[in-house]
């Protein structure tokens, strides 16, 4: 063999192996920036609400501030009382106002539901990655398991699970939440590690004599954030209609405290009369729910759809 050979020998041994793809920029377009937009409002609301509200979310307001001057009524009903000076969007079936309840709800109703989303992901990717970079045998008790989960219906599977634990509190909720919906994410993770695992790049990284965690930690997980990022979102718009509807069953945030979803189902009644009170916890859902949709239909749009199709669970 020539010296010029054993020089670049060497060097080009692994020069036809794969590096991993390039990580690509998201662009929104305008229903995603609008999105966004919704979604850092009300990340503030989250921060400051209970500071800028007009009351405290237990208050009930006095019949006196309803006292029309010149009118003969000395005690008016303070519930269903139509938006005012006093009270913007009006008040409730308990004359509180609704603004305020609104405003304190946001850090109750988007802090349970983010923090379940997040340790729905801190058990299923972790379970997800372990099945995938694991033995056949690992994978197939943790996708049984998983299937067997899947299986039961979140609602009835969380009513079966609170009336074991006696009304539980806040606590508790974030952990049954975070519990059912870590099956789901479990197997997104899974099919997203599975398919990293096989590519090129990371055989590539096995011929260079990387370890496992090495593999994981550099090759894996950079390649499936923005994919588990997208589905991080529609996973927590699910788990706010999820806690919301526990609210609304009476299962949920329990009383004084406020939730959007119970004051929908504590102000019904007051459609009868044109209140307010359940429309705007209700627009609350909507608006945070529709906004975080919109940018996850935009991010999936930019990776060609092909995420929107591993999300449906």
């Amino acid at each position: 063999m020539s010296e010029s050979q054993q020089e670049t020998g060497p060097s080009t041994q692994f020069e036809e192996l794969p590096d991993a793809p390039p990580k690509r920029k998201i662009r929104l377009s305008w229903p995603g920036k609008i999105g966004v937009s919704v979604l850092i409002f009300w990340a503030i609301i989250v921060a400051i609400g209970p500071m800028i509200a007009p009351y405290h979310e237990a208050d009930i307001l006095d019949e006196e501030l309803f006292i029309v001057p010149g009118s003969d009524e000395m005690y008016p009903d303070t519930d269903f009382q139509p938006p005012s000076k006093i009270v913007l969007l009006g008040s409730d079936y308990l004359g509180r106002d609704t603004l305020s309840r609104i405003l304190f709800g946001a850090r109750t109703t988007i802090g349970i539901s983010f923090l379940a989303t997040l340790l729905a992901y801190l058990i299923g990717v972790t379970l997800g990655i372990a099945a995938a970079v694991g033995s056949k045998a690992l994978d197939m008790s943790l996708s049984r398991v998983n299937d067997a989960l899947l299986s039961i219906p979140s609602i009835m599977f969380a009513l079966v699970l609170i009336a074991a634990l006696d009304s539980p509190g806040i606590f508790w909720l974030i952990i049954i939440a975070g519990f059912i919906y870590a099956a789901s994410v479990f197997r997104i993770a899974r099919s997203l590690g599975q398919e990293v695992i096989v590519s090129d790049f990371v055989e590539a990284a096995k011929v260079r004599g990387e370890g496992l965690w090495w593999i994981i930690t550099r090759e894996v997980l950079p390649n499936i954030a923005m994919p588990l990022a997208t589905d991080f979102g529609l996973r927590f718009v699910w788990v706010i209609l999820f806690i919301s509807s526990l609210s609304f069953l009476g299962l949920g945030v329990q009383p004084p405290m406020s939730d959007w979803g119970s004051m929908v189902k504590e102000n019904l009644s007051g459609l009868v009369y044109g209140s307010v009170a359940p429309l705007m916890p209700a627009l609350a859902i909507a608006t945070l729910t529709i906004s975080v949709n919109m940018i996850v239909d935009d991010i999936s749009a930019a990776t060609g759809g092909k995420l929107a199709k591993r999300m449906i669970s």
